[in-house]
């Protein structure tokens, strides 16, 4: 995959820019003829000022960053620069060297307006310490706007070929990819012993930082001899440039294109992941907004940065990652499966659930305003009621409830190939003491057993412990990179799916709560994130967030699908504008469908149990066959009993009933 990526790009550059970066060219492209080559009786050239003998490092193309299927997020191309040749003057006189350089600048300025213009010290330095070399006036131009100024290139005028970053998508998954920047500009004084022909680059975000090692690959040199005349005597390349691995992540970039789509119409700021629970790949992060990479490309202005970094959407923030927000209740799963796997309560005991209750002089009340008499679990986590989840989570405890958030991922970062990853907040005894000076309080667990107060999660870390209850039995440990390739497309690392944690929890609890969240989607609060070809388990939420004084809210829908037997987790972000008024059931479970719909058939399929290897072609049976077909032959007469799935165990299609389709709010 990695060398049909590559080679073509590598061979053009190397055959355009090892002649075009080391000879100089006539405006009609031909090159200039070298001379003989230099032997013994020229010895007495390397006593000459104007003599030269120069060896270039010829950089190498970095590495590309693909997706799961191959395609490029990061990529390098051929692009172009502007430079001027100078020749070799008998009138050495600066003035005249100056005149002679500042005209080329000028008839460059003529086509392209954005030609850098140098100080008269830069031109004649050039000329005194480095004048065999070219003299760059521009930043990189891609290939079309530089064969548009080809034809109007004049004596001393030339386009340079080199290497170029180039992010095919700009700002798909941007804060995953991460951008390159320069090593440092090319010297100015005389010229050092395998300097390179060009500005280096290195990672600096992102993927790029976080593999630079991998990306980077390994440089070749030329060597070229010069006469005192200027003419080139001798030009040696020492092999070729060999280019950086590449990095396979995990993403998968139809479905990010589609997440960030899909919050481009659902929202202004939120986020999007998507994981499968069987291997921990990491399918989908997304952040909205994000920006384009290429805007790094040779280098980004500090008047777009600035504007970058002052943007109120905060387009540079990750908020899948980054982003750390209240779970709200998105985070009530948790509490009611410590309590079932504790034993304090079981699937028939049921908590009188006024409209509010009381701790100290807080009422926290239920999203409805009105009371729901007796429920039981299962109903408890469908309407989301908030007082039987202050009220269950007092009787498990703070400390029970927080410790299986913990095995769940909450409180730490992931492990996954990211830079800034923020790990959120459990609270403990601890902590609560350092910050308020008291021992934790009734109040305390009742707003966590919420999901709010000192609760906070990012986007990555919600979906994450839907993993871990999808899974059931183990968190998966996630992956974001799958592998990486040297560049003869030999995979040298690779990720194997693993466990992070035991969960410990009892299997009759995590049934339970599933059936809850399944009916969360079934006519509770998230029915409107409802997939008709599959049943989806999941959970909303509604919290506060931020500043008390802007009345910032954060709506989610968090879960996994299918009902019966998980293999995609995920998790729905809306970020509220100041002001706004927001809920989990209208605001981010639309963004499931409108995901998930769009992948019907893949996801089908990706779901289906795999076929059991039952069969085997009996060869002579086979050959006596009549109709001359194949016949497979079952292996054991239990197997074939097996292999006939029990209906029960097929995921049924649940009607939607339009008068079911009523806006539900749901409140923190």
């Amino acid at each position: 995959m990695l060398r049909f990526l590559l080679n073509p790009l590598l061979a053009a550059l190397i055959t355009i820019s090892a002649s075009a970066q080391s000879v100089p060219v006539a405006a009609n492209g031909a090159e200039p003829n070298p001379g003989p080559v230099a032997g013994a009786d020229d010895a007495a050239i390397f006593n000459r000022k104007n003599a030269r003998i120069i060896s270039l490092k010829i950089p190498a193309p970095r590495g590309p960053i693909i997706d799961r299927e191959g395609h490029p997020f990061a990529q390098n191309r051929v692009a172009y620069q502007l430079a001027v040749q100078y020749e070799q003057f008998e009138n050495e006189d600066r003035a005249a060297v100056i005149a002679w350089g500042r005209q080329r600048v000028e008839l460059a300025k003529a086509f392209y307006e954005s030609v850098r213009e140098p100080t008269d010290d830069e031109l004649y330095e050039h000329y005194r310490h480095r004048r065999w070399l070219p003299f760059y006036i521009s930043e990189p131009l891609d290939p079309e706007t530089a064969e548009g100024f080809r034809s109007k290139l004049t004596r001393g005028l030339e386009l340079m070929a080199v290497y170029e970053r180039y992010y095919p998508e700009k700002s798909l998954a941007s804060h995953i990819v991460g951008y390159t920047g320069s090593v440092g500009k090319l010297p100015t004084g005389p010229i050092n012993l395998n300097e390179p022909m060009w500005e280096l680059s290195e990672g600096r975000a992102g993927f790029e930082k976080i593999f630079n090692n991998e990306l980077e690959g390994q440089p070749a040199t030329l060597r070229l001899l010069f006469n005192e005349e200027g003419e080139m005597l001798l030009r040696e390349q020492k092999g070729q440039p060999r280019a950086g691995g590449a990095v396979v992540s995990t993403l998968n970039m139809r479905w990010q294109k589609r997440a960030e789509k899909v919050l481009d119409q659902h929202s202004k700021r939120g986020a999007m992941v998507v994981i499968d629970v069987a291997t921990g790949e990491v399918l989908v992060l997304a952040s909205k907004p994000g920006f384009d990479l290429n805007q790094w490309i040779p280098g980004i202005s500090e008047t777009e940065y600035a504007k970058l970094r002052e943007d109120p959407d905060k387009p540079l923030y990750a908020r899948a990652f980054q982003g750390v927000y209240p779970p709200a209740s998105s985070f009530k799963p948790i509490i009611a499966l410590a309590a079932l796997n504790d034993g304090t309560i079981n699937e028939r005991t049921t908590i009188n659930c006024p409209a509010y209750v009381s701790y100290g002089n807080h009422k926290l009340w239920n999203w409805s305003k009105s009371p729901y008499g007796d429920l039981s679990v299962i109903p408890a986590i469908k309407w989301s009621n908030n007082p039987w989840f202050a009220q269950v989570g007092n009787r498990v405890g703070s400390g029970t409830f927080l410790s299986l958030a913990r095995r769940l991922g909450y409180g730490t970062t992931s492990g996954l190939d990211l830079i800034g990853e923020e790990s959120g907040l459990m609270p403990t005894p601890e902590w609560v003491r350092k910050t308020y000076g008291r021992p934790i309080t009734e109040g305390d667990a009742a707003n966590w057993s919420i999901g709010q107060g000192a609760v906070l999660a990012t986007p990555l870390q919600v979906a994450q412990a839907m993993a871990g209850i999808a899974n059931g039995g183990a968190l998966p440990k996630l992956h974001l990179m799958m592998q990486v390739q040297d560049s003869y497309g030999r995979v040298i690392r690779t990720a194997q799916p693993e466990r992070r944690h035991w969960l410990g929890v009892d299997a009759e609890a995590i049934r339970i709560v599933r059936e809850g969240m399944r009916q969360v989607v079934d006519g509770g609060t998230g029915r409107s994130a409802g997939l008709s070809w599959t049943e989806v388990c999941g959970k909303t939420g509604t919290g506060q967030w931020g500043p008390e004084r802007k009345k910032q809210g954060v709506a989610w829908f968090a879960g996994f699908l299918p009902a019966e037997e998980p293999r995609l987790a995920f998790a729905c972000l809306y970020e509220g504008r100041p002001g706004e008024k927001v809920s989990g059931g209208r605001n981010a479970a639309p963004m499931v469908p409108a995901f998930f719909n769009s992948f019907r058939d893949e996801i089908k399929e990706m779901v289906e149990p795999a076929p059991k290897a039952l069969l085997v072609v009996d060869e002579v049976e086979a050959q006596e066959n009549e109709e001359g077909v194949l016949r497979a032959i079952p292996v054991s007469p239990l197997e074939l009993e097996e292999f006939e799935p029990d209906e029960a165990d097929i995921p049924r299609a649940l009607p939607v009933d339009p008068t079911e389709l009523e806006e539900l709010e749901e409140g923190p």
